[in-house]
C-alpha cells in the first residue's frame, strides 16, 4: 500500500501522519520524497486499513493498494529512479556505464593486463571471476581467494572498482571488504539464505536474473536483499533458458521496459552470457541502449582462444574497444552518454 501526500502537505504534518499509522496499525513506513510529491509506502499487514478514511485526510492526495508481491523494489513506493553511486561512478540515472573483464581470472599478468586496456577504452568497472560455479564439477573453479587478491591487485594498479561474484554465506565478510559490486549469479538468484544475509550489508549487490525465472521472482530476489536493508541492489538481464540451442541463451530485451515500469532500481545486460557467442555482443549492446538499459557488463579476455572459462563469448581488447566506441555514438542518437569518471 502506499500514500501520495497532497503537495502542500508539510515535513512536520507528513512524520506526524506517519506516527499515527505506524501506531494505529502493524505497519511500517518508509517516506519517498520525490520530485512533486512525498510517498509514503508501507510495508506490513495492511489488511485492515480503510483507504477511503485515508484519504479523507487533507493532508493526503490519494491512498492506494499495491498489487505487486514487492514493495521496497515497487516504482509506486520510489517514483524516481535509484542512482548506485561506486568510487565516483554511478549505474543508473542516465548515463551507460560500462563494466568489462575476463569470465575467470587466471594470473596476475592476465587480469592487469585486461584491467588496463578496457579501462583506456573506457569502462569504468572491472568484471572478474573468482569463484566460478560451474555446471561440471571437472571444469575450472576459479582461484578462489587467491583470485579476489588479484582482483584488488589490478584494482590498485587501475582505479577501477571490481565486481565479482560471491558463493558461499561464510565468504560474506571478505567480500564486503575487499569487493565494491558483490555479484549474484544466476544459479544463486533464489539462494534466499545467501540474500537475507547481504540484505544486511551496505555493499551494492549486482543480481543476476536466473536461468528460468520470471520477472516478478526475479523482482521478489531483489525484494529479500532490500527488505533485510540494503537497497543498493542492480538487476543484471543475462538472458534466459529458452528451446533455442543457436545461442548459449536467449536475451530478454523485453525485460528492460518492463523493470522501468515496474520497479525504480537500474538495469544492466549481459550480452556475452546471453548470446554465448563473441560477434553477437556489439548488435545485443546496441539493442540494450535502445531498450533503455543502465548499462552493460562485457567479457573481455586478452586471448579468448585460451582462456580457462567462456573463451568463445569474450571479445579481445581490440574487439572491445571498437564495440564501446561503436556504443558511444549510438548512445548519443538516444541523447545519452557513456558514464565517465568524474
Amino acid at each position: 500500500m502506499i500514500v501520495v501526500m497532497n503537495h502542500t502537505a508539510t515535513e512536520e504534518e507528513i512524520l506526524k501522519l506517519m506516527e499515527e499509522l505506524m501506531s494505529s496499525y502493524p505497519v511500517q513506513i518508509q517516506k519517498i520524497t520525490g520530485q512533486e510529491r512525498t510517498v509514503l509506502g508501507f510495508v506490513g499487514d495492511t489488511s485492515g486499513i480503510d483507504t477511503t478514511q485515508i484519504e479523507n485526510d487533507s493532508r493526503v492526495y490519494r491512498a492506494m493498494r499495491v498489487r505487486e508481491p514487492f514493495k521496497k523494489a515497487n516504482r509506486l513506493f520510489h517514483p524516481d529512479n535509484s542512482i548506485i553511486e561506486v568510487g565516483g561512478r554511478k549505474i543508473g540515472g542516465g548515463d551507460i556505464a560500462v563494466i568489462a573483464g575476463p569470465c575467470s581470472v587466471e594470473s596476475e599478468e592476465q587480469i592487469v593486463s585486461v584491467a588496463e586496456d578496457v579501462k583506456r577504452s573506457g569502462a569504468t568497472f572491472l568484471r572478474g571471476g573468482a569463484y566460478k560455479p560451474r555446471t561440471s564439477p571437472y571444469a575450472f573453479q576459479g582461484l578462489e581467494e587467491d583470485g579476489l587478491e588479484l582482483l584488488k591487485i589490478a584494482r590498485e594498479k587501475t582505479g577501477l572498482p571490481i565486481v565479482t561474484e560471491i558463493m558461499y554465506p561464510q565468504t560474506i565478510d571478505k567480500f564486503v571488504e575487499d569487493v565494491d559490486i558483490i555479484q549474484i549469479g544466476a544459479r544463486n538468484m533464489q539462494n534466499f539464505a545467501l540474500l537475507k544475509e547481504l540484505g544486511r550489508t551496505r555493499k551494492p549487490i549486482l543480481l543476476k536474473r536466473g536461468l528460468s525465472s520470471t520477472i516478478e521472482e526475479w523482482i521478489m530476489a531483489a525484494e529479500y536483499i532490500m527488505a533485510g536493508g540494503n537497497d543498493q541492489v542492480i538487476l543484471c538481464e543475462r538472458g534466459i533458458r529458452t528451446f533455442e540451442s543457436y545461442t548459449r541463451n536467449t536475451l530478454d530485451l523485453s525485460a528492460i521496459p518492463a523493470i522501468k515500469k515496474l520497479s525504480h532500481l537500474p538495469i544492466i545486460i549481459d550480452p556475452s552470457h546471453a548470446s554465448g557467442l563473441a560477434y553477437m555482443v556489439e548488435p545485443m549492446c546496441m539493442a540494450a541502449i535502445a531498450a533503455g538499459a543502465d548499462g552493460v557488463i562485457i567479457e573481455v579476455h586478452n586471448n579468448p582462444a585460451k582462456a580457462l572459462c567462456d573463451g568463445p563469448q569474450s571479445l579481445t581488447p581490440a574487439e572491445f574497444d571498437k564495440v564501446i566506441g561503436k556504443m558511444r555514438k549510438y548512445a548519443a542518437v538516444e541523447d545519452r552518454q557513456i558514464s565517465e569518471v568524474k
